[in-house]
This record gives structure tokens, sequence and C-alpha cells, in this order.
């Protein structure tokens, strides 16, 4: 019993440890999110099954979930019109051409026929030569003709016999087109006889000249019904009422719609589950080798997922109103402030994508999703203000409407009819909506987001630069030397961010709270002593320390109190690092009590507590604050003073240690120390000293002038 409960506790030490692993976490984290998304598009493309049986009445009122090809419609209407597309013969012009060869023999032999013996040899001959059946008596009339008669006769006989084999006998059409002969015969004006020859004659080249082509008649039909329209099932069209009786089309329509089981459907989901797969690789490796802190980062990670999740469930909600009403510019407005731009077109493609499928691939929907995130990315990008979001929402609405009219246009046209205005107009107030809805969610969701997961964006960081805030306010009555250092550091760090790629906007405003602990005892800072008294001058140097250094710590409690951010609150705490306080270290060292005990001071005492700057901005807030606390305390801040100062305070801050944690390399503390060479000398330039007499002189003139301004004013 024992040996199964240490192998169940092993067991949950691997799972945990396994958990505990970051590759563990991201794989589980990317498992997750791939669930839920696929669930949801399953879901969502799923529609509900029906219960229904051929001949029985309906047991409920069904309507169409989506639009799809009505299979059975499209093909009773195909086999319509093959059926209507007439057969195809091929005329056969040589039937025409020996019947006609055999007409004029005929008469040839009756007209040589004349000229030789009695009767009896005449009329045994032609029967010899003539192949066709006449009766004597006929061949007698014909060969008493005249030859004008004879030849009249004959043209007659062909021209009645072209117009036949023109119009064309098909096969078992002989005996109708022999009857209209005989109607043409009757009217010759000829003796009975000779109408009763002609008859004879008539009888066997009256033959079929139009044989059926099967395969071209085929191709012909073929033809017709690939030219059919397929007929569609609109989505929300009526495919069968309660109570009605289901015929085989009312099976076959839902078949078609997926709501009765269908292999197909099926291979369909499969085909989802390995799309899904491709879209987060290419997601997954894409962060892996362009945002590789977020790819590193799990809880940043979590925040993307979140998003997209979150814009796909409104996505789906707002298809039911309309598909031109889909958020999808939300969540590209919301990665590109909490993340960045070029993250954020990759995602504003994905969602587009995935919400695609909910409307069954309209590309229509698909080009209007991707020009609104575009543009929703562009007007977020350099964000100043959250009124910025209202604007970036109206620019979305802007390009929806106009992308709608541009595929309304290339798709049907314009048409003055009532359907078509109608929708045209549900979809233009649809797309405007998405812009404005899309805004308005984004404002809405951002301070939690970034409450949640502890970021900081760029409004909220302009929001806390406001001199109108509590704590700068109370900063700037209580200990306003402290509070225009603090301006002025939040100048030079900001400058310097910009020179080496940094933060510069998180530095400014992080400048301007990193020393608000100083509220606590504002006095006990020499920027603060207007009346020349100085309390360190009352206590030893190690109380003074201890009192300096208690200004970090009281500075992260109000940043706490106040819910600064993370962010804020973390340059507060490493602004000074692990630094040692030189002057009051050095009075400790000097002290009489000290040199006659021989003790020496340990230095633990007289540092900072830490950490060490971990970032970039940090690291510039510290030489920052350093550089211009050294370079007031300068008599004659010349420039060649100045830059000195600088590159010793760096340099003494390098070598101390101070940023070994930091990501800075020489070369950005050297762009760092240029920076601050040409902010503080521009600050304290060489000023021209007026001598006390002319000054004087300048002061009564102007004196003098406003007296006469005013007597002038009074008069």
């Amino acid at each position: 019993m024992k040996k199964k409960d240490k192998n169940k506790r092993q067991y949950l030490a691997k799972i945990f440890s396994l958990a505990g692993n970051k590759t563990s976490r991201r794989m589980l984290l990317a498992a997750g999110f791939y669930l839920v998304i696929y669930l949801l598009l399953f879901f969502t493309l799923l529609p509900p099954g029906v219960n229904v049986e051929l001949g029985l009445p309906s047991p409920q009122t069904i309507y169409a979930p989506r639009d799809a090809i009505d299979h059975y419609s499209t093909n009773k209407l195909k086999n319509e019109v093959a059926e209507a597309v007439p057969e195809v013969y091929d005329h056969i012009s040589a039937v025409l051409e020996e019947g006609k060869k055999e007409i004029f023999t005929i008469f040839q032999e009756i007209r040589l026929a004349r000229g030789l013996g009695d009767e009896e040899e005449r009329l045994a001959l032609l029967r010899q030569k003539i192949k066709v059946d006449i009766p004597a008596d006929s061949l007698q009339a014909l060969m008493r003709l005249s030859n004008e008669n004879l030849n009249d006769l004959q043209n007659r006989v062909e021209r009645i016999y072209s117009e036949i084999m023109l119009q064309g006998i098909k096969e078992g059409g002989e005996q109708a087109a022999m009857k209209q002969v005989m109607q043409e015969v009757n009217l010759l004006p000829f003796s009975p006889e000779i109408k009763l020859g002609m008859e004879r004659l008539f009888t066997p080249l009256v033959l079929p000249n139009m044989i059926y082509n099967e395969a071209a008649t085929e191709a012909s039909r073929e033809a017709a019904r690939q030219a059919v329209e397929p007929v569609r099932i609109l989505k929300n069209s009526l495919i069968v009422q309660e109570g009605e009786r289901v015929t085989e089309r009312h099976l076959a329509q839902l078949e078609a719609l997926g709501l009765i089981g269908s292999p197909s459907r099926i291979d369909g989901y499969f085909g989802l589950f390995l799309l899904l797969i491709i879209v987060f690789f290419v997601v997954l490796y894409y962060i892996y080798l362009f945002n590789r802190e977020i790819y590193e980062n799990t809880n940043l990670l979590s925040l993307l997922g979140l998003i997209v999740v979150i814009t796909l469930v409104l996505g789906l909600a707002a298809r039911y109103f309309s598909t031109y009403l889909i958020p999808v510019a939300m969540g590209a407005i919301l990665i590109t402030v909490l993340f960045e731009s070029r993250l954020a077109v990759l995602f504003n493609i994905v969602l587009a994508l995935f919400l695609g499928f909910v409307v069954e691939g309209e590309l229509g929907f698909f080009v209007i999703a991707l020009l609104g995130g575009l543009v929703a990315i562009y007007s977020v990008s350099q964000l100043k203000r959250r009124s910025d979001l209202v604007r970036a929402g109206i620019y979305v609405a802007a390009i929806n409407l106009a992308a709608i009219i541009a595929i309304f246009l290339l798709n049907r046209g314009f048409q003055f009819e009532y359907e078509y205005l109608r929708e045209f107009s549900i979809a233009m107030l649809a797309g405007m909506g998405n812009g404005l809805f899309s805004a308005v969610m984004a404002i809405g969701l951002l301070p939690f987001l970034e409450s949640a997961f502890g970021l900081t964006t760029s409004i909220t960081l302009l929001e806390l630069a406001d001199p109108g805030r509590p704590l700068l306010r109370k900063l700037l009555v209580e200990a306003p030397g402290t509070y225009h250092h603090s301006i002025l550091v939040g100048n030079l760090a900001e400058a310097a961010a910009e020179a080496i790629g940094a933060d510069p906007l998180l530095c400014r405003v992080a400048a301007f709270y990193h020393d608000i602990g100083k509220i606590r005892r504002p006095y006990f800072f020499v920027e603060n002593q207007f009346s020349g008294n100085n309390p360190h001058h009352k206590i030893s140097p190690n109380l003074s320390s201890l009192i300096i250094r208690s200004h970090v710590k009281d500075g992260l409690d109000l940043a706490r109190e106040a819910r600064l951010p993370l962010a804020i609150q973390d340059i507060i705490g490493q602004h000074h690092g692990r630094s040692l306080i030189s002057f009051f270290y050095q009075q400790a060292m000097e002290s009489k009590e000290n040199r006659e005990r021989n003790i020496v001071p340990e230095e633990d005492e007289f540092r900072y507590e830490g950490p060490l700057p971990q970032s970039k901005e940090a690291a510039v807030i510290m030489l920052a604050d350093a550089v211009e606390a050294a370079v007031r305390s300068l008599s004659q801040p010349a420039a060649g003073r100045i830059e000195g100062i600088i590159r010793r305070v760096i340099k003494d801050k390098l070598n101390d240690g101070q940023l070994d944690a930091a990501a800075l390399t020489l070369k950005d503390l050297d762009r760092i120390g240029d920076t601050f060479s040409h902010i503080l000398s521009g600050l304290f330039h060489q000023r021209i000293e007026y001598p006390e007499k002319e000054l004087r002189a300048d002061l009564e003139r102007g004196k003098n002038k406003n007296g006469s301004s005013g007597k002038q004013l009074t008069g």
C-alpha cells in the first residue's frame, strides 16, 4: 500500500514538474486555445440535426440555417432544359444529288426512246433502261408529250423533289414526305396517267437524308445543362412547415444544408481540424521568430489567445444581425495597443480567416474585415490619447462603407429595387456600426486586460502624465523641488530612450513618479530645503542614509496605493539599484567617533536595497537621475564641465556594477551621454552678467515709462 502511495506521489510530482516547465506550459496553453477555437467554429458550422421521414408530416417548421445549393431543384431544372434541346441530325446531301441524277436519267431516256421503232419497242426499251416501276400508260403518255411540255414537267418534278429533300426527311418520316409529294404532284397541270407515273417515279427516290447524331445531341444537351445556374437555398428561407408532408425535395434540401447526416460534413470538420493546426503553427512560428519576448512569456500568449477568443465570440453573436457587423477591427485594435502593429496585421488576417468560416467563406466579408482591420491598426499605431480609439472607429466605419459599396457594385451592380435597396441599407448601417462597436468594445476591454495581465499601454501612460493627477499634484505642493527635478529627469530620460530604441513614453512618465517617496519627508532632500536649514546636520550619517534610502520603499507604497502600473512600480524600486550614498558614507568614514574607535563603516548600510535596473528604461532613469543631480550641484556649469561630469557619472555606475542587469551596450551608453550633454548644456548655458549700474538704469527707465502711461490712461 505504501509503495502504491509512493508511486502515485512520484507520478503526480512528475506531472506538476512538466506543468511547471515553460515549454510544457506553452504547449498546454496552445492546446487549450486550439480546443476552444475549434469547438467555437465546430458548433457554429454544425447545423442542428432534424428527424423527418419521407411521406410523413414534419414534426417542426425548418428554416435554412445557411446558404446552400438546392441540388434536387437544380438537377430537375437541368433535365427540363436538356429535354427541350432539339435532336441533332446530320444532313446527307448525297441523297438529293443521287435522286436528281435519277430523275434526269429517266427523262433523258424518255427523250431518246421517242425516236426509236414502234410504240411497243419503245416501251420495252424504256422498261429495260428505267429502274423505276412506272405503269405502261404513264410511259406512253410521257413519250407523247412535246419537248416543251416534257422539259416543263422535268423542271417541276426536280423542284418538288429538291424542296422535299431540303426540308429533310428523318428516319421513319418517308410516309409523311411521300404524302406531301403526292399533294404537290396532284397539282401538276398534266394528265392523270402522267401524275400517276410521277408518283411512281418519286416512290423509290424519297429516302431519309437526316441521320440522327447521338453524340452531337448529347453534347448540346450537356451544354444546356451546364448553362443552368444552380438553384440556391437562401439563409433563413422556409424548407418545410410543421405538419407538411415530407417529400423527396424536402429531404434533398435538408441533406444539402447538412441537417441530415452527410459524410461530406464530417470530412469538412476534419479539414477544419487540419487547417487550424496549420494556422496555429504559422502564428506561433511567426511569434517565435519576430516576437521572442512574447513567445517566452505565457502570460502574454494567454492575452493574445484571449483576445482572439473574445473577438470570435462577439463575431459569432454579431453575425445573427449582419455579417458586416462582425468586429474583426476590435481584435486588431487591442493587439496593436497592447502589443505592436506588425503582430496585429498577422492576427487581423487570422481573425478574418476564422470568421470567414462562419459566413461560409464570403469573399466580400473577408475583404471588408481585412481592410477595416488594417485601417484600425494604422489609426492606433501612434496612439496619443484614449479619444484616438474613437477616431479609429470612425475611420473603420468609413472604410467599411466604401468597401461595402464596392462589393455590391462589383457583384450585383446598382438596382433600384426594394429588396436590393433594403439589403444594401442594412449592410451600410452594419458597416458603420462595426467601426463604432469595435472602438467602444476596445475602450471598454482595455482597462480590464491591462489590469488582469499587468500591462501598461501608451493610453495609461499618457493619462498618468497629466499634471492634475493626485499624486503629481501632491508632489508639486509638498515637494516642489523634487517635482521640478522629476520633470527634468523625465525630459532627459525620454530623449535618451529615443536615442537607444527604448520606450520614451514609459521613461518620461516613470521619471515623473520615480521620487514620489520623498513626499513622506520632503525636507530631508536638498532640492526641497529652501530655508537653508539642513536637518541632516542634527543626526548621524547612518540615520541620514536610512532616511534617504527609505524614499524608494515609501515610493513603492504610494505607487501601490495609487495603483500605478507594474512597469512604473518596477522602475521606482530599481532607479537607484544598489548605488552607494557616497556623501553620508564619507561622513561616516570621517566622523570623529569612528576614527577614535578605528571603526570602518559597513558599505552595505549606505547602499540602496535594489534591485538593480532590469530594463533599459530603468537604467536610463537611474543615469538621468544621477546626472541631473550632479550637474545641478556644479557652481559654474560650463559646457565642458557638464559633459565631463556626465561621462564620469555614467562610468562610475558602470564600474560599480549598477548596469549589469540592464541590456545596455557601450554604444548605448555613449549615445545616452551625448543626449544628456546636448540637453543639459542648453539648459545650463552661460548667461551674460549685466553691470549693476546699467541694470539699475534699465529698471528706472521702465518704471518712468510705466508711470507716464498710467497718468495718460487716468486722465
